[in-house]
Order: structure tokens, then C-alpha cells, then sequence
């Protein structure tokens, strides 16, 4: 969807500049290249499509569990009261166990008769319905004025309260667009998340930041347009690499005139606008016209913008012909598991797709799974005019009312029956079929993985939650913990949690100390006082528990005894604990493994637990590297670069003159740092070693 936060510029069009040959022009040093986005890194478009890093959720087969006659009438009795006060109206009803957890969430035309079915003893009900009556406590119910604003409210409660007898959409990040701004004589092209307050056009959602990526580094060869920040372009006194790669066209040096720039960002809007035929229609015919005029140059330059283009329609699979604007769902199930794969086509053009892995009862239809996503889906996102499913889904017409009040312009929900449409779904099918039997086997070998620490470690049962803990600072500054999460699936990334370590009483460089409050803020959150005073684990209702089977921390047995008491002092006495001390020299695969009572252990340097160690622990080095970094530039930032040692306001000054930005300043070497008016080979040293130290 294009959406415009600004008028485009209309002023009359002129020709790009001619450009130098390749190996032509002044020598370009590293820190000529503009700071890019990770995500605009290279991508071979003749790669396979991306896989997302959500796992599948573990979900427990309780069909056959017998419910105790005690629990059931209890629970038809807790709902036979809930009857009594409810309304004949529309609106959302809660389940709730004892403790006050939220069981299920659910929307009705007609709460009363609603509940009146769950209440009658003799109605059958399948295994999953009876045991949520089984544990229902009480019910809570909020009258709404429609059945539309109940079908809201039902999804966005879901989405905050997570209850166990839902579907649940367990990864919902942002969708990423793209961006040509409206607030510079340069237009820039960037990818873009969150609110779209900066003044300029978006383009978008974007399956995902690869997607987005491939389609800016495309375009940038297309339309050589600019992908540099302001302040970079401002500071060029010379056109950066991405001009002699011919990636951009130099308007920060002016080798292009404003007119020509101005066309070059028409052509870049028109192509994602959806006008992708007449502007290649265009570039060829200019092509043909240079090369009539033996102009072969200019010719080449405009092959390589229409390969380029080519490159980007090849790289979207499917372009449909007849559908401008939809977004197309797919659910598979196999296993016991529910795949849904999601296509975004655009301006008729394919943007991405993406495989969601629903948390949901193995009894729940693909039907069920699919209505109820929808809704979460797009409680937070804006729907297109149209959106194609795989299977047809009882409330339909009522989600495709909803959708439109929010958006402001009519949506239809159908399933297509025949044409391209149903050729679009087979081709959803395909793919979530595909994704699905991926994350399979990706679980087959994670659980033969985890069944080895079982044997290796003596552990009671095979871990269902993995903590790994790291901490990272520079002589005690800036000092970060961190903790990563893996399950039977991999790596758990929405659980990551980082903790900014308070110094406070604590000697700069102890590790044991830093460890100690990374530990008791941890878990502190978790203990509750149980009735009768002993501190237990707070039950958890999701498939993935909020307790770690297995805790384990990079160092050795000093390192170990200090997290053992603090577990005593917390009374925490059924997690695992594990250390892992790096061999000589830092060797990977001669680490020596540490557990409380128990001889240390070594594994063979080829040993696949002992891989899988590594992983888990060099992973939660990447996040608390990561995250010491963010901080210490934070704090860069706000201090200034006078925070180095010998540098001032006016060395500051220089070094922002010819560097640009401060992230340019960091990827400087040591000579080009040298370089600057004003700074000695000593203080270039300095600054090198200054965002080069190692942390600890």
C-alpha cells in the first residue's frame, strides 16, 4: 500500500549526468561507503526463500486425560451462575481458574445463550471444552454496543492475556515498509518500521526486513537513488562508493542536477506505485534511442537499470495479474501443528511472504485456527481491500465488517473458488505445506539434541526451557547482563531479556557480582509466597514455561558456587545448573563443563552436545555484546567524543567534519583516523582502541 505524507515535487524532468567508467576517478576508502542498514546488505536473488525464526510451539495431546466428576460439576456450576447475570446482548466473555488466570476469551451475539451451552451437563462437548469447564472458576463478561466491537475486543484481549484454550498469534512484530522521504531536495530510500510521521511516501508491509532489502538494493541500481542519511550527504565533498559502483547518482557533489535527481525519484515512485510496465516501457525506449545515437555508454547504464528492475519482479515469485491489492492466507496442519502462510501483493506486486506458527489445541479445525488469527492478525495492522483465504470461515462477513470500520474503505474476505485467485491460494498451500515440514525436522533434530544432554548431564527429563546468562562490560563500565532462551524449537528470541547493571556497591570488573543481580532480578519476579509460606514457581499456562529446566552460565566452578548460593539464598532447588569454562587459550571445543556435586566433565571436541553447548552459549555472547554496545554508544552519544581521552570539542569537531556521523567515526582505521586535521597518530590510537576494546 502506498501511502503519501507529502506532495511529490513537479518540477519539469531532466537527464542524469554521464557517468566515469569503472576503475575511473579518485581512490574510494572504506569510510566513503554511507552507513547502511543491515538490512540492505547483498542478497543472491536466486536464493531460496527466507525462513522466519519463530519455532513451533509445544502443544500437549490431553484428548484421552480423564476430568475427575468433582472438577466438571464444579465448573457447569461456576458457569450456571455466570448465566444467571448475563446479558442477551453482545459481548466478550472470560473464563478464569482459581488463581484468577484467564482460560479462554470468547465473543458472542448472545452471551447469555452462549454460556447456556457451555452450563448444560447432557450437551457433548469435546475433550478440550470439558477440561476448560473443568478449571473455570468464574466467568467475567464485557457487554459491548455490536457483534463487530466484540469481535475487536475478543482479539485484542487474546493478544494481551494469552489464554491457554485459544488460538494464539505468538509472534506479532511490525511489517517493515519502504520509505522515500519528503523532506530534503535529495529524496532518500530506507526501509521504515513504527509511525509513519516522517514526511515522505510508504510502501508497504513488507513480509520482512530481507524483503525489504533485496527491493531497496534493487532499486538503488535501478534509480541510483541515494540510500545515505542527511547528515552523511551533507558532509561529502566527494561522491561516496556507492556512486563508482554505480548504486547512486552523486546528487551530495552534484553529480546530478536537481531535475535529473527529481526524475530519477519519479521513476522509483511510479515503479512501486505499480507503474512498473511504463517505466521499463520508458527506460527502453531511452536505451534504444542512446544506442541509435551510438551513445553505448548511456545505453549500458540504461540495460543495467532494466536488469535490475527484472531482477526485483523475478525475485517475487508470482505477480498477479488481476488482483491489485490483497493479502492471501494459507493454513496447513500436519502433526498436530498449524502452518499459515501469508503473501502481501501490492500495486500487483508480490511482497513478501511469511510462515506463522499458531499456538492451538491439535483438536482445533484449520477453520477455528484461521478465523481466530485473522482477527489478532490485523488488531494492530492495516488491512487491504481485499483478503483471500484457503478455507472458508463461519464469521466471514462479520470480520470483513470490522476490518472495513477500521479501515475506512470496504474489505472483502472470500475464498476463491477459481482464476488466478485460486491459483494464488495453491500456491500460499504450497508454501505453508513446505514451511511447516521444514520446522519438522528442524524439531526432529533439536529433540535428538536435547535427548543427548539427558545422557550427557544426567539431567531427569529433557529441558523444555534452556537460560543462558552472560555478562559484558569494559573495566566495569557500561555494564550489561543478558539472558537467551532455546527450547525444543531453537532459539526463543521473543524471550531475550537484557539488564542494565546497577554499580551501586558494586567493585568495577566483578563478574560474581554482576552475575549475582542479574540472577536475583531474574527470578525474584517469578517467586511468589505460596500459602504456606515456601516460595514455588508461579504457574504458567502457555505451552512454553516460564521456568528453566536448565540454567547455564559462562565460567568455571568459582563462577558456579557463586550462582549456587545465590539459588539457596532464593530457595530455588528444581532448576539445573551448568558452567561452561573455555579451554586453553580460549579454545571452542575443549571447554571443561561444571555441574553442583559433580566431577567436571569433557566432552569429545567432535561431540554434538557439546556443539550444541557452544551455540547456546556463543549466542547469548552476541546478545550481551550486542547490548553493551548499544549502551556504550548511548552513552557516546550523550557524552560526546570528548568521553575518549585527549579528545575535545574542537578534535570532536574535526573528526564529525570529515567522518560525518559518529558511526563512521567508529569504522574508521587507525590511518584514516591519523588523517584528520588535528589528531596525532597517538590519539588516532586512541580512538581506534576506544571502540575496538574488548569487552569482558
Amino acid at each position: 500500500m502506498d501511502q503519501d505524507s507529502s506532495q511529490p515535487p513537479k518540477d519539469t524532468l531532466g537527464l542524469s549526468a554521464p557517468r566515469p567508467e569503472r576503475g575511473q576517478g579518485p581512490a574510494i576508502a572504506a569510510a566513503d561507503l554511507p552507513p547502511q542498514d543491515p538490512a540492505l546488505e547483498e542478497f543472491d536473488p536466486a536464493s531460496g526463500a527466507e525462513e522466519d525464526d519463530e519455532s513451533l510451539p509445544e502443544v500437549a495431546d490431553e484428548s484421552g486425560e480423564a476430568l475427575p466428576e468433582g472438577r466438571l460439576a464444579s465448573g457447569h456450576t461456576a458457569i450456571e451462575h455466570a448465566v444467571r447475570h448475563a446479558p442477551t446482548s453482545p459481548g466478550v466473555y472470560r473464563m478464569l481458574n482459581a488463581a484468577s488466570d484467564v482460560l479462554y476469551v470468547g465473543k458472542a451475539k448472545n452471551v447469555r445463550k452462549r454460556l447456556s451451552s457451555y452450563a448444560r451437563v447432557s450437551a457433548p462437548q469435546p475433550a478440550r471444552i470439558l477440561r476448560m469447564i473443568a478449571a473455570t472458576a468464574t466467568v467475567e463478561i464485557v457487554s459491548t454496543a455490536t457483534e463487530t466491537e466484540a469481535l475487536l475486543l475478543e482479539a485484542n484481549l487474546i493478544k494481551q492475556l494469552r489464554p491457554r484454550f485459544n488460538v494464539q498469534l505468538r509472534d506479532d512484530k511490525s511489517f517493515p515498509y519502504i520509505l522515500i522521504t519528503g523532506d530534503h531536495w535529495a529524496p532518500q530510500i530506507l526501509k521504515h518500521r513504527g509511525a509513519q510521521s516522517r514526511p515522505g511516501r510508504y510502501f508497504g508491509p513488507f513480509a520482512s526486513a530481507g524483503a525489504v532489502g533485496r527491493t531497496i538494493t534493487a532499486l538503488q541500481r535501478a534509480f541510483l537513488v541515494r540510500s545515505c542519511t542527511d547528515a552523511f550527504f551533507e558532509s561529502r565533498t566527494r561522491p561516496c562508493l556507492l556512486y563508482q559502483i554505480r548504486r547512486c547518482s552523486g546528487p551530495c557533489t552534484g553529480e546530478i542536477d536537481f531535475p535529473g535527481y527529481t526524475e530519477l525519484v519519479h521513476e522509483a515512485t511510479d515503479f512501486l506505485s505499480g507503474r512498473s510496465r511504463v517505466v521499463k516501457q520508458q527506460l527502453a525506449g531511452e536505451m534504444e534511442k542512446a544506442s541509435a545515437e551510438l551513445e553505448f555508454e548511456t545505453a549500458a547504464l540504461y540495460r543495467d537499470r532494466l536488469a535490475a528492475l527484472s531482477a526485483i519482479q523475478s525475485q517475487q515469485g508470482i505477480n498477479p495479474r488481476s488482483v491489485e491489492e490483497a493479502d492471501v492466507f494459507a493454513i496447513h496442519q500436519e502433526g498436530g501443528y498449524s502452518c499459515i502462510e501469508v503473501f502481501f501483493f501490492r500495486t500487483g506486486q508480490n511482497w513478501g511472504n511469511r510462515a506463522y506458527f499458531p499456538r492451538a489445541e491439535r483438536t482445533f479445525t484449520p477453520e477455528e485456527v484461521l478465523a481466530s488469527f485473522l482477527a489478532q492478525f490485523y488488531d494492530d495492522k492495516p488491512p487491504p481491500k481485499l483478503i483471500l483465504l484457503s478455507h472458508s470461515i463461519d464469521e466471514s462477513e462479520l470480520l470483513a465488517d470490522a476490518l472495513s470500520i477500521k479501515a475506512g474503505f470496504k474489505v472483502e474476505v472470500t475464498t476463491p473458488r477459481r482464476g488466478e485467485k485460486k491459483e494464488m491460494i495453491a500456491h500460499a498451500l504450497t508454501n505453508a505445506r513446505e514451511a511447516l515440514g521444514r520446522k519438522l525436522a528442524d524439531t526432529a533434530t533439536q529433540s535428538r539434541l536435547l535427548q543427548g544432554m539427558v545422557a550427557t548431564l544426567g539431567l531427569p527429563h529433557p529441558p523444555k526451557r534452556i537460560e543462558v546468562y552472560d555478562n559484558s562490560h569494559i573495566q566495569g563500565t557500561n555494564a550489561v547482563g543478558a539472558m537467551i532462551v532455546a527450547g525444543p524449537d531453537g532459539f526463543i528470541k521473543n524471550q531475550y531479556r537484557k539488564f542494565n547493571i546497577k554499580s551501586e556497591g558494586l567493585t568495577p570488573g566483578d563478574d560474581y557480582a554482576m552475575m549475582r543481580q542479574v540472577l536475583k532480578r531474574r527470578f525474584k519476579r517469578l517467586l511468589k509466597p505460596a500459602e504456606d509460606g515456601a516460595a514455588k514457581p508461579k504457574a504458567d499456562d502457555d505451552s512454553f514455561p516460564q521456568w528453566p529446566d536448565l540454567v547455564i552460565i559462562d565460567g568455571g566452578r568459582g563462577q558456579l558456587n557463586a550462582v549456587r548460593e545465590i539459588f539457596a539464598v532464593l530457595g530455588l532447588t528444581q532448576v539445573t545448573l551448568l558452567a561452561v569454562a573455555k579451554g586453553p587459550d580460549r579454545d571452542a571445543g575443549r571447554e571443561t563443563l561444571f555441574m553442583p556435586d559433580k566431577e567436571a566433565i569433557k566432552l569429545e571436541p567432535r561431540d554434538p552436545v557439546l556443539y550444541f553447548i557452544q551455540r547456546l552459549r556463543d549466542e547469548a555472547h552476541r546478545f550481551v555484546i550486542g547490548s553493551h554496545r548499544k549502551l556504550r554508544k548511548k552513552d557516546i552519544r550523550e557524552a560526546g567524543l570528548q568521553e575518549i581521552p585527549g579528545i575535545g570539542p574542537s578534535r570532536k569537531r574535526a573528526l564529525l567534519h570529515h567522518f560525518g556521523t559518529l558511526k563512521e567515526i567508529e569504522r574508521a582505521s587507525i590511518a584514516d583516523l591519523g588523517k584528520v586535521p588535528g589528531v596525532s597518530a597517538e590519539s588516532a590510537r586512541k580512538i581506534f582502541e576506544f571502540f575496538h576494546a574488548q569487552t569482558g
